[in-house]
């Protein structure tokens, strides 16, 4: 299992790419302990400290958990949900950062580059181009989701609104914070473009520089909301309960997570080609 001397990401990430692959393509199988960090070391023809910081990745991605004494393992549940934030935070570490997001109101995108942000800000990251694409709901059309659950139209129309204050609010605040960072001078070239479409919030993506997809879909509930001074009970899409999978392109054409992350990626553009409108907020 010998790297790349090609491929130009750090020896780590190479080996925490295998390791992945690896697990999700069974050859590990759940609960199953991989080699010892001195095997894998001799395996790739690595330092052990390389390994180490290989298998942080793949722990913190929710595939593996140490045992004290004992090893690692693969983790049990093979559909565990994969944690977002970590790979955001990776990602910013290149030179150019690519993030395309289709979901509900690109409030959790805000929450997740936050950190990062902050670290360009201090000198701690140092990208220099950062491309963001925010593919939404138009809300201002009438949609499947939210809706009233009373039937009524205007009902339906409040809670369009509604959503439509938190999107613009937290869109809003995601270009001030990126684009600031060339007016400092910190980045080169900073852009955030949104685009809204007519299709209900079903499900979100984020296609982290073209290479990883965290995907879910949104489960729909029933939930009261505050309009003013009035509570208004809807179908909603809850964003903040989608629960997100991780899917890699490992070079290998034929795995799952590199057809799902090309198929993500002309889907994306498809709809930002097509169907997909300039947002006016």
């Amino acid at each position: 299992m010998e790297l790349d001397p090609d491929d130009p990401r750090p020896p780590y990430q190479q080996v925490a790419a295998a390791l992945r692959a690896a697990i999700l393509r069974r050859e590990f199988q759940p609960g199953e302990q991989l080699p010892s960090q001195n095997d894998l070391a001799t395996m790739f023809g690595v330092a052990r400290m390389t390994v180490q910081q290989a298998l942080r990745i793949v722990r913190d991605e929710g595939l593996t958990v140490s045992r004290q004494g004992s090893g690692v393992f693969v983790r049990e549940r093979a559909a565990r949900p994969a944690g977002l934030r970590p790979h955001i935070e990776r990602i910013f570490e290149a030179e150019t950062v690519t993030i395309d997001f289709v979901g509900y109101t690109s409030e959790t995108l805000h929450g997740a580059i936050t950190e990062p942000l902050d670290k360009i800000r201090s000198g701690r990251l140092t990208p220099r181009e950062i491309r963001l694409r925010v593919l939404l709901p138009d809300m201002t059309r009438p949609l499947a989701l939210p809706v009233a659950v009373s039937g009524d139209e205007a009902d339906s129309a409040r809670a369009r609104a509604r959503m439509a204050a938190i999107s613009t609010r937290h869109l809003g605040a995601i270009r001030d914070s990126v684009e600031e960072l060339q007016d400092l001078g910190l980045v080169r070239s900073a852009t955030v473009e949104a685009r809204v479409h007519g299709s209900a919030p079903l499900f979100k993506a984020y296609i982290l520089s073209n290479t990883d997809v965290f995907f879910g879909f949104y489960p729909v509930r029933e939930h009261e909301v505050r309009d003013g001074d009035d509570r208004l009970a809807t179908y909603d899409s809850l964003g903040k309960d989608a629960e997100l999978f991780h899917y890699a392109d490992d070079g290998d054409a034929e795995s799952l997570g590199t057809q799902f992350v090309a198929q993500a990626r002309l889907w994306f553009d498809s709809v930002w080609e097509t169907i997909a409108t300039k947002a006016t907020s």
